[in-house]
């Protein structure tokens, strides 16, 4: 029966939209007044409710969450994302559609330094999209491309998703960190694979070739 009064609590919750974390707050405390009008517990006591609350959120690795996201804000105000494309268009940017292989190369060196999708993909939008819509490239393509590169960050460490879930369900972060390396990189591949293949739909006119002291310095 208590099963039952938290599921239909939960169901309820959410069905009025209310967020995932309050829902199972008030399932929380609906389930405890429950137990407490039939005798299962002493009392209704709220400060048990408050205790559990304060130590789910009491959590040292969860630090490292709003942590990635301000190293993201630093990396775009301290101009670090122009620099990393600056790098990617050094070395990849004289190809035929090299604008598409610098954001794969961007999406993949940032998501090694921010951990954040959004944070990621809304640096690389902000510099890439407009000097592809000058260059002459389908708009709605380079976005999407964009968007494909930014879902890496997740995948290479340092993740937030990683973090998280290492937290909840008691996982070593740092063997979830080293098995994101691979799978992270092969996607990277895979979106630049995939934008090759479509680069000989945009007819456009590669970058060209930088001298080797340029990509010394960019580097």
């Amino acid at each position: 029966m208590t099963i039952a009064v938290f599921v239909f609590s939960l169901i309820g919750a959410m069905a009025l939209g209310m967020p995932i974390a309050y829902a199972l707050l008030v399932c929380g405390l609906s389930l405890m007044a429950y137990m407490a009008s039939n005798g299962m517990i002493n009392a209704f006591d709220s400060q048990i409710l408050a205790q559990r609350f304060v130590d789910g959120a009491d959590n040292f690795p969860l630090l490292a969450v709003p942590f990635f996201l301000l190293a993201g804000e630093f990396m775009n105000a301290g101009g670090l994302s122009r620099r990393i494309v600056n790098l990617a268009m050094a070395w990849v940017g004289h190809f035929r559609g090299g604008l598409g292989y610098v954001a794969v190369m961007a999406a993949v060196i940032m998501a090694s330094l921010s951990g954040s999708a959004v944070a990621d993909t809304a640096a690389l939008a902000a510099l890439l999209i407009p000097m592809m819509k000058r260059a002459g490239y389908n708009v709605g393509r380079s976005a999407g491309l964009i968007a494909s590169g930014g879902i890496i960050a997740p995948v290479i460490p340092p993740s937030i998703g990683f973090i998280i879930f290492g937290v909840a369900a008691n996982v070593s972060i740092t063997k979830l960190f080293l098995a994101g390396i691979v799978p992270g990189i092969l996607m990277g591949a895979a979106v630049g694979l995939t934008w090759w293949w479509l680069a000989k739909r945009e007819n456009v006119q590669p970058a060209p070739r930088m001298p080797w002291s340029e990509k010394v310095k960019a580097t």
